[in-house]
């Protein structure tokens, strides 16, 4: 029986407190929502989730990827596929995008265990991320936030075993965005909640019990997406859920993450569930989806991750809203940006495993380490002697820095290390940070993140970020 196997979850380290948008001076300990910064984007989180989730887990293993997201910037390119190349999976993988609605990360759940069941594939990971945005200082912008969750779906030694799910297919505009439209829009909130969310939800989820066979008792926690706490609390009441089994909402916290929602508690529940445990979980968007989970005694031999706790503990509060404005490019400009095609597609392609997989050489001389791989080893001069080397995975120090004032970030410096990292330097970018972190021998991971956007498109390579200690 397919089920998931492991877990992963990323939220940025960036939180805007709610207070500045009103223009009021932020309260610590105030309500907040996570927000991607300039450098990450739907793509970045969800490779970042992806990490979290195969902690201790073979790449080579994964046959496929399913990346479900309503915000991934490209039309017509396929973001799994990305994906996978950052993450250095198997050339042979599956890969496919799962979009248009908020019950994207769900669905695209459930086709990773159909097709784990199926037997056309034994190690499917699942990717949920959204970056949606509401437009400045409208109805929607404090609610929504950005985060990440990933799933490994597999057919032996789950964690978790999928019990079946039940769908609702409901046709309402109550939430959506048009073609080239940054910004997500909604109807009036009563007509929202009592025409869509409330009765699809709660008939989504007695539909799921009926079909198993169970009752409101039998489940420990419920995950559930809701687009208000009050909304929540009439969707609970409609089910017959008591209010300790919720998972935490992390309304003031997190922010509604779209189609990476629901899932977003579902790997909040799992940090703390137990064996025998049962799980549900429903997600919203044109629809509902409701599934059910059973734990088993494999969660107990899991290894630790980040995971949800561990990133939203991470964090930093942006200073100024005029800052998130600037990390979003919704600042007035004087100019608008050009329509060139960018960076060379023959360049991007003939260096993609060191820009996305952060793939290097080791030269099997004497085994130097070098990024980017070069002809000749510095070492030993040995030429053409060299077997791929991923650096994205090994741990780093910073070995020194410069500060960038010209380099166009929200909050300048932009700062520049050299880091080392088994034994090669490379020079390198280091993100959520200020220059007060900057400190020589600091130990750093790398992270997935946007370079630039030339050419009106996303460029993406990895930076170095502060290890957690």
């Amino acid at each position: 029986m397919s089920g998931i196997s492991a877990y992963g979850a990323y939220v940025p380290y960036t939180r805007l407190p709610l207070a500045t948008i009103q223009g009021r001076p932020a309260k610590q300990g105030g309500p907040e929502k996570a927000v991607a910064y300039y450098d990450e984007d739907a793509v970045t989180m969800g490779v970042a989730a992806a990490l979290d989730c195969l902690t201790g887990f073979d790449r080579n293993a994964v046959d496929g990827v399913i990346f479900a997201s309503t915000s991934y910037a490209m039309a017509e390119k396929q973001g799994a596929a990305l994906i996978a190349k950052a993450l250095d999976l198997r050339r042979d993988v599956s890969t496919s995008d799962v979009a248009g609605s908020l019950r994207a990360g769900t669905n695209a759940l459930r086709s990773a265990f159909d097709s784990v069941s199926a037997g056309s594939a034994r190690n499917l990971l699942v990717i949920a991320s959204d970056c949606r945005m509401g437009a400045p200082r409208g109805a929607l912008e404090s609610k929504l936030g950005d985060g990440a969750v990933a799933f490994l779906v597999s057919d032996s030694h789950a964690i978790a075993t999928f019990e079946g799910s039940h769908s609702v297919a409901n046709e309402i505009q109550d939430l959506w965005r048009i073609q080239n439209d940054p910004y997500t829009h909604t109807w009036e909130d009563r007509f929202v909640v009592t025409e869509g969310y409330t009765p699809v939800i709660v008939e989504g989820v007695l539909g799921l019990f009926e079909k198993l066979g169970l009752a409101p008792g039998d489940f420990t926690k419920a995950a559930l997406y809701a687009p208000d706490a009050r909304s929540l609390g009439g969707a609970t009441r409609g089910i017959g859920l008591a209010k300790e089994q919720l998972q935490e909402p992390l309304f003031g916290k997190l922010g509604n993450t779209g189609c990476a929602f629901a899932l977003m508690l579902f790997a909040h529940a799992l940090e703390t569930a137990k064996s025998g445990e049962r799980i549900l979980v429903a997600s919203y968007g044109d629809g509902c989806d409701a599934l059910s989970f059973q734990i088993s005694e494999h969660i107990e031999k899991l290894g630790e991750r980040r995971g949800m706790s561990g990133y939203l503990a991470r964090r930093t509060a942006i200073k100024s809203y005029d800052t998130y404005l600037r990390s979003r490019s919704l600042d007035p400009k004087e100019w608008v940006a050009g329509g060139d095609p960018g960076l060379s597609a023959t360049v991007r392609f003939r260096e993609r495993d060191a820009d996305l997989s952060f793939v290097g050489g080791k030269c099997t001389s004497c085994g130097q380490v070098h990024f980017p791989q070069p002809r000749v080893c510095y070492q030993c001069y040995a030429k053409d002697q060299w077997e791929p080397y991923r650096l994205s995975d090994k741990p780093g120090r910073l070995l020194a820095h410069t500060f960038d004032y010209f380099f166009p970030a929200p909050e300048p410096p932009a700062i520049m290390i050299m880091a080392e990292i088994d034994g090669c330097h490379v020079q390198i970018q280091l993100a959520d940070a200020r220059p007060e972190d900057a400190v020589l021998d600091l130990p750093v991971e790398f992270a997935f993140r946007k370079i630039h956007n030339a050419g009106g498109k996303a460029n993406y390579f990895w930076k170095a970020v502060a290890a957690e200690s």
